[in-house]
């Protein structure tokens, strides 16, 4: 199974539907609050019913072929943008689905995660992406918290350029199905953006290793 033709259809992909936003001069702010150039919204991939079969059937075969999904009991999802993607996952691999909030509710059962999950669970999180890892550990932590076991995870995007010694720190493992890399090399291909903005995409890139 070649897996760096999975990573090219989807950047591709990403490309077509203009998941790949770049603003020089009012950059965005990230979800690890640092500004960046250039915005990943695997958001509307959820907008795109033909692409996003594409990608949910490419994301089950890799789960398939990386991870021993006998060994896995539940799907989660971190709120809000990895819960539709776990929910299809989930469906696609005949697995049950939790959801885990960014953290706990303030009313009710106070519940951080949602869905039954039993102690020892054996979880695979699905996330939309992965900048820094930092907000993946939180939901791991929930998981651990709650008695569930997890050593995967597992996203559509990975920026590839952080350092991942944050989830060897915590024993995890992540898996995605496509980054920068093949990002890049399709910019570069089909001209999508300007030179100049490629470059600058390429130079920020370059100072977050």
């Amino acid at each position: 199974m070649n897996f760096d033709n999975f990573k090219n259809k989807t950047a591709k992909i990403l490309l077509d539907i203009k998941a790949i936003n770049i603003q020089i001069k009012k950059p965005f702010k990230l979800t690890s609050g640092k500004l960046s150039p250039v915005y990943v919204d695997c958001r509307r991939i959820i907008s795109h019913l033909k692409e996003r079969r594409l990608i949910i059937n490419m994301s089950s075969k890799l789960i398939k072929k990386k991870i021993n999904l006998k060994k896995i009991n539940y799907i989660a999802g971190g709120e809000t943008a990895g819960i539709p993607y776990a929910s299809w996952i989930s469906e696609k691999l005949n697995k049950p689905m939790i959801y885990i909030r960014k953290k706990p509710k303030g009313f009710g059962k106070l519940s951080q995660i949602e869905g039954e999950i039993k102690k020892n669970a054996n979880i695979l999180l699905v996330e939309d992406l992965s900048t820094d890892g930092k907000s993946k550990i939180n939901f791991c932590n929930a998981i651990k918290k709650a008695g569930g076991k997890i050593k995967d995870i597992f996203v559509i995007f990975n920026y590839g350029i952080y350092p991942e010694t944050i989830f060897k720190q915590n024993n995890l493992k992540i898996h995605s199905l496509t980054n920068w890399k093949f990002v890049i090399k399709h910019l570069k291909k089909n001209k999508t953006f300007k030179n100049k903005e490629i470059l600058v995409i390429e130079k920020f890139l370059s100072k977050q290793n």
